[in-house]
């Protein structure tokens, strides 16, 4: 259950976006407070149409130990990033990645390009900078890479039993600030990935990480909304889609055909880039639909995101793992 507001309450600032502050206001109008004069939905007045209605609201808690807050009104990560970071009073290049329904730092719960109406967000924040030289023994660090759409590229898995798994200090989840010496924030997860695989054999490099800050034991994970229970979505829900470009828009969630063809094009993200994305995986699975051939879905990649060069072995594998979805 997420963290109350246990004891003393401080009186936040008019413009808080914290819980505390909304459930007052809420109270004040069921008490009796009439709504300012004029405003919209207050009495005689018809209701605001439908681009002026209040906005999509989700809660949210940093997940090292916060109160609950809410946020509202963006249609990306950037500002859902920024909007948790105004919760908050901290600024938004803080946050590393969030986590759906959960504190702790599980790659199987990151939020990607999809929120449930009902899920709870916890923002991951930074927390200790290390410095560490690995020696690069073998051409596979073992190194699997994500971003948080937000300029932040992190460790999403490291594989057992390779270099990178020896060096116990290195863990899932911490953030990639340089390599060499060179500061690669802001660089997507695959060109964080190209590099750490262009490193010389044979050679030793240096890595500048960011911890996430660690949690509390003792918060545990909401029980309640959202509950996605073994991975799986469950059909008949809603999902707010975050987009890079346009707008956010509220959709079915994925099908379980969707839902199995987008994990086996993450799991060859992972095989012929180092990466791991669904968002991104999501993107190629609808890109595939209606295309009948291999060729015409190769040509619509292309289109939608040529900057990734694919090689063309990978794109006939996406292909075979999503044609017959859409046959």
């Amino acid at each position: 259950m997420p963290l109350g507001l246990r004891g003393r309450k401080k009186k936040p600032k008019e413009s808080s976006n914290l819980v505390e502050h909304e459930e007052r206001k809420e109270r004040g109008r069921v008490a009796g407070q009439s709504s300012p004069k004029g405003a919209a939905g207050g009495s005689g007045l018809p209701p605001p149409p439908a681009h002026l209605r209040p906005k999509l609201v989700f809660h949210t808690q940093l997940a090292h130990g916060s109160p609950t807050g809410r946020v509202e009104g963006f249609t990306n990560v950037k500002e859902l990033y920024a909007k948790i970071a105004e919760a908050f009073n901290i600024a938004p290049t803080d946050i590393l990645f969030c986590t759906l329904n959960t504190h702790k730092i599980d790659m199987d719960k990151l939020l990607g390009g999809q929120i449930g109406l009902e899920d709870f967000i916890f923002a991951h924040t930074k927390g200790i900078k290390k410095e560490i030289e690995v020696f690069k023994s073998e051409d596979a660090l073992g190194l699997t890479i994500t971003d948080n759409g937000a300029g932040c590229a992190f460790i999403k898995r490291i594989k057992e039993a390779s270099v990178i798994e020896e060096v116990k200090v290195i863990c899932v989840g911490d953030h990639i600030e340089s390599i060499n010496g060179r500061n690669i924030v802001g660089s997507r997860h695959y060109e964080v990935a190209k590099m750490l695989k262009e490193l010389p054999k044979g050679m030793s490099f240096t890595l500048k990480l960011v911890e996430p800050r660690k949690a509390f034991e003792m918060i545990e994970p909401r029980s309640s909304g959202g509950k996605l229970g073994e991975g799986k979505i469950s059909t008949g829900r809603e999902t707010l889609r975050l987009r890079s470009k346009g707008t956010a828009t509220v959709e079915e969630m994925p099908t379980e055909f969707e839902e199995k063809a987008t994990k086996k094009v993450d799991d060859l993200l992972e095989s012929y880039m180092g990466i791991r994305d669904t968002e991104l995986a999501a993107t190629m699975v609808e890109v595939g639909k209606d295309k009948k051939n291999p060729d015409e879905f190769a040509v619509a990649l292309d289109e939608a995101l040529g900057d990734f060069a694919f090689p063309d072995e990978f794109v006939f594998d996406v292909w075979g793992a999503i044609g017959l979805l859409y046959s």
